[in-house]
C-alpha cells in the first residue's frame, strides 16, 4: 500500500519558481525541496518553467496546464515546482542514483470527477494527472498509478526519472482519490477503488494521444508500471484491457479476492497477535507463531515494531471502511489501536469469512483473476510485512499459472525486499532495496515485448554482497 500521507497541520504555501502553488506537506518535504533548490540555484532562474505553445489537448480533460521545463526529473522539477516531494516521501533510498538533464513538456490537468481530496496545485480536484513528453523521445510510453492514497508525482522519484532518461514519455493519475479518507469517494462500498482502474484506463487512452499529437505518430510501445496499489493497477490493467499495453511491470501489488487471500483476512490477526509478542513474557512465541501463521515471514520480525507503528492498524481500517463501512456502524473507519474484545467494531476482531455476502461482492468488484492477455514480471520482496508475500504475490503467480497464462509471467520473489525501500536507509545491513531490481525488471520487459526475448524464469533472487544494493539486481 505505500507509507500513507502524514496527517496534521499543513505548512504555508510556498511560491516556487515556476510561479507555481506547490504545498510541501511535512517537513521533510519542504527540507528536500530547499535543499535540492540551494544545489541548482547558480543555474536555475524564473526561466526554468516557461508557458509552452502548441495546441497539446489532453482527451476528456476539464483542465489542462503545459510547461515547457529544461528538466523533467526530480532533479529539475524540485525548483520549478512541477512536481510535489510529499506525494513521494519515503518511497526510496535516500542514496538512489537519480538522472537529470531530460528537457521536454509537461501537461499538469485534471479529468472531470466530483470528488475534492486531492489539494495538489490548490485545485482541491480529484483525477489530476501528470503528462511529462521528452524532446528525445525513444517512442514508447510509461503509464503509472500511484501506491497507497498518493497524489499523482509519487511515483516521480523512484519510477519517472529513470523512464524519462531512458526516452520514454511518462503519464501518471492520482487515481482518482487520495488521502486517509479516500473511501468517502462513491456511493457504494468498493467504489473509490474500483475507480483507481477505471482513472488509469482513462489516462493510458488519453496520454496515447497526447502522444500521438506532439510526436505525429503513436507509441510504438505502451507499458504499465506501479507499485503497492499501483502494482495492482498493473495486473488489472493486463486482465481486463490487454489491448492498451504491450507489458507491465507490477512492484508488490496488492491482491484483492472475494474469497481471500486479502487485506482483511490476514491484518486483523496481525492486529490481534503482535500486542502480545511485543509485551514479552509467557504468551510471546505463541503469538510470534501465530504472526508467521498470518504470513508474515520469518526473520522479519526487525521490521514488525515500524509496522505496528504506521501501516498495519491504519491500513486495515481504511480499507475495511472502503469494502466493509458497517462493521463497525456510523463509527468511520475504526478505533485506532483497539484492543482485540475491547467491543464491538474492534479491527482486532474483525473475522472476514463471517461477514454478510454483500462484502464479498464489494470485493468481487476490485478482484483479480489471473487471466491477464499481455506479458507481465511481479517484484516482491521476500520481508514485506504489508504485503506478504506468501499471502499476496505467491497467490497472484498461482493463479496466472492455474488460468493458463503462466507463458505470459515472470515472478521474481527479491530476498529481504521490503515494503518501502526508505527503510534500506534505516536497515542497510538487513533491507535490499527493490528499485534496482525494478529497474532490471523493467528492462527485461522491453526485450521481451520489443525482441521477443524472454526473461529468466521465475526465482528467488539471493541478497549479494553488499556493494552496489542500490545499482544493480541481476535476474539471473
Amino acid at each position: 500500500m505505500s507509507a500513507p500521507p502524514l496527517a496534521g497541520p499543513r505548512p504555508r504555501t510556498v511560491r516556487v519558481l515556476a510561479g507555481r502553488w506547490l504545498r510541501p506537506r511535512t517537513a521533510l518535504a519542504l527540507t528536500v525541496v530547499l535543499a535540492a533548490a540551494a544545489a541548482l540555484l547558480p543555474v536555475a532562474s524564473a526561466a526554468a518553467s516557461e508557458p509552452c505553445g502548441g495546441g497539446l489537448r489532453v482527451p476528456g480533460a476539464a483542465y489542462q496546464e503545459r510547461a515547457c521545463l529544461r528538466d523533467l526529473t526530480t532533479t529539475g522539477t524540485l525548483v520549478s515546482g512541477h512536481t510535489d516531494p510529499a506525494d513521494w516521501a519515503g518511497l526510496t533510498a535516500k542514496d538512489l542514483p537519480v538522472p537529470s538533464g531530460v528537457p521536454g513538456t509537461q501537461l499538469d490537468g485534471y479529468f472531470p470527477d466530483s470528488s475534492t481530496s486531492n489539494d495538489n496545485h490548490g485545485w482541491n480536484h480529484d483525477a489530476q494527472f501528470v503528462i511529462r513528453l521528452p524532446d528525445r523521445w525513444n517512442g514508447g510510453l510509461v503509464v503509472a498509478g500511484t501506491p497507497g492514497n498518493r497524489g499523482q508525482y509519487a511515483n516521480d522519484r523512484a519510477l519517472a526519472d529513470w523512464v524519462l532518461a531512458k526516452g520514454y514519455a511518462y503519464a501518471a493519475t492520482d487515481k482518482g482519490n487520495t488521502g486517509l479518507t479516500f473511501f468517502r469517494d462513491g456511493r457504494r462500498p468498493g467504489d473509490a477503488v474500483a475507480e483507481w482502474n477505471q482513472r488509469l484506463t482513462q489516462l493510458t487512452r488519453a496520454a496515447r494521444a497526447v502522444v500521438a499529437q506532439r510526436y505525429h505518430r503513436p507509441p510504438t510501445r505502451t507499458l504499465a508500471t506501479g507499485m503497492s496499489n499501483g502494482g495492482y493497477l498493473v495486473r488489472w490493467q493486463l486482465e481486463n484491457h490487454p489491448e492498451l499495453y504491450d507489458g507491465g511491470v507490477d512492484w508488490e501489488g496488492t491482491l484483492w479476492r472475494a474469497d481471500g487471500p486479502n487485506l482483511m483476512t490476514f491484518l486483523p490477526p496481525v492486529l490481534r497477535h503482535y500486542p502480545v509478542y511485543a509485551a514479552g513474557g509467557s504468551g510471546a512465541g505463541a503469538a510470534r507463531a501465530a504472526l508467521h501463521r498470518a504470513g508474515l515471514p520469518a526473520g522479519s520480525e526487525y521490521l514488525w515494531p515500524y509496522h505496528h507503528r504506521v501501516y498495519w492498524d491504519l491500513t486495515q481500517r481504511i480499507y475495511r471502511e472502503e469494502l466493509d463501512p458497517g462493521f463497525d456502524g456510523v463509527t468511520e473507519a475504526g478505533t485506532p489501536y483497539c484492543a482485540p474484545g475491547s467491543g464491538p467494531g474492534c479491527d482486532a476482531d474483525y473475522a472476514y469469512a463471517d461477514r454478510p455476502d454483500e462484502v464479498r461482492r464489494a470485493v468481487s468488484r476490485i478482484a483479480l483473476t489471473g487471466r491477464i492477455g499481455k506479458p507481465l514480471i511481479t517484484l516482491h520482496g521476500t520481508h514485506d510485512v504489508l504485503l506478504p508475500p506468501a499471502r499476496t504475490s505467491d497467490v497472484y503467480a498461482q493463479l496466472v499459472r492455474s488460468a493458463g497464462r503462466g507463458h505470459l509471467f515472470r515472478y521474481y520473489r527479491v530476498a529481504d525486499g521490503t515494503h518501502t525501500d526508505a527503510l534500506f536507509d534505516a536497515f542497510p545491513d538487513r533491507v535490499r532495496p527493490l528499485a534496482p531490481c525494478h529497474r532490471a525488471a523493467f528492462t527485461a520487459m522491453e526485450a521481451w515485448t520489443g525482441a521477443g526475448v524472454r526473461p529468466p524464469s521465475s526465482r528467488t533472487l539471493p541478497r549479494p554482497a553488499p556493494e552496489g544494493l542500490l545499482e544493480r539486481c541481476p535476474l539471473r
